[in-house]
């Protein structure tokens, strides 16, 4: 029963991940375009000024950072409640939003109004003439109340204060503090290839984003391609390691690593799980503690290599990539053993087929 509750928030949490992150993506790239075309133009105050192209382009990566807590409340919430779930959903997210409680408020509240939607189908009995009413008007507006009221007056405060603590805890962080943050959670993104604990890191450096801390984006990014780059790199020192079936595999990793998807080198650690775990672990966490000991910076928290031109000191983040992935590869081609070819026999052999006894009448 445990591992079923946590599947389902988890499929929760997925849900809204998925909606949210086209438009984190958009909202990044556009503050990205418009700060190294624009030379970092302020966001428009007054629309009634001359603004540039550029401007508006910031502006509008802005106003995208500022809806994502809505974004993702509703979609946990319309996940958990279906429909009726969404209004009060989104009315959770802009008061996280603006009470500061931001990306992880936001995912309370949908967690919250979706939760609160369910009992509210259970227990509220309406005559038949009002149950058309009943998903459009009765139940978000109830759930809208119920969660808004307890958002307001006793979780949102503390989230808020929590927050803004742990942002203030990761700004004044200095020299040693930042690169042992920078390689637990580099170790975190490359542990599982994408897995739950990936996601936690993942996560993690979502709601950082909206604080204005994209150090851990570009943690996460730098982890989650120093696998595949690392075994690529290992391969290419020592083939020998790896048999012809990972040989294959390895040649889809490497491309899918260039997008920053670190899946394909899960067929790779099923076959020697403890070495390759450790290595690829070993390699982000010095890239994660890099990465923060730069100063790499990552308005944007995916593409991979397509996005680094749009990173704060991507020269850096090359480094930190490089240095990641070649220990990776290093201690891959120091802890693993050479492969052993399998040769599949077949235990009996085909027998032959005779056509001679067929008549055709």
């Amino acid at each position: 029963m445990k591992q079923l509750q946590l599947s389902e928030l988890k499929r929760h949490a997925m849900t809204g991940v998925s909606y949210m992150l086209p438009l984190v993506v958009a909202s990044g790239l556009l503050i990205a375009i418009g700060n190294i075309c624009g030379n970092n133009p302020p966001v428009i105050s007054d629309y009634k000024s001359p603004y540039t192209l550029w401007q508006a382009a910031v502006t509008l990566g802005v106003y995208g950072m500022g809806l994502i807590p809505a974004v993702m409340s509703a979609a946990i919430s319309y996940s958990i409640a279906d429909r009726p779930g969404i209004a009060p959903g989104l009315l959770m997210g802009m008061i996280a939003n603006s009470m500061g409680a931001g990306f992880f408020g936001g995912m309370l509240g949908g967690y919250m109004a979706g939760w609160c939607v369910n009992f509210l189908k259970k227990v509220v009995k309406v005559p038949v003439w009002a149950q058309a009413l009943m998903p459009m008007l009765i139940l978000p507006l109830l759930a809208s109340l119920i969660v808004g009221f307890i958002m307001f007056f006793l979780l949102g405060g503390p989230i808020a204060a929590a927050s803004f603590a742990l942002t203030d805890m990761l700004q004044n962080m200095q020299g040693g503090s930042k690169a042992i943050f920078g390689a637990i959670m580099g170790a975190m993104a490359a542990f599982d290839f994408g897995g739950p604990v990936n996601k936690v890191a993942s996560l993690f450096a979502d709601g950082l984003l909206l604080q204005g801390i994209y150090g851990p984006e570009a943690i996460k990014i730098c982890a989650s391609m120093i696998p595949p780059f690392g075994v690529t790199l290992s391969y290419l020192i020592r083939k020998s390691r790896y048999s012809k079936r990972e040989q294959d595999n390895i040649k889809i990793a490497f491309p899918l690593g260039i997008c920053m998807i670190t899946e394909g080198v899960i067929p790779i650690a099923a076959v020697d799980p403890l070495r390759v775990i450790f290595s690829c672990s070993t390699g982000a966490a010095v890239g994660g503690a890099l990465i923060m000991l730069l100063g790499v910076e990552s308005p944007v928290p995916s593409g991979g290599m397509f996005i680094v031109p749009a990173m704060q000191n991507p020269l850096g983040f090359l480094i930190a990539l490089g240095v990641g992935s070649v220990i990776t590869a290093l201690l891959l081609v120091l802890l693993k053993k050479d492969a052993t070819e399998e040769t599949i026999v077949d235990d009996e052999e085909e027998e032959d087929i005779d056509l001679s006894n067929i008549n055709i009448k």
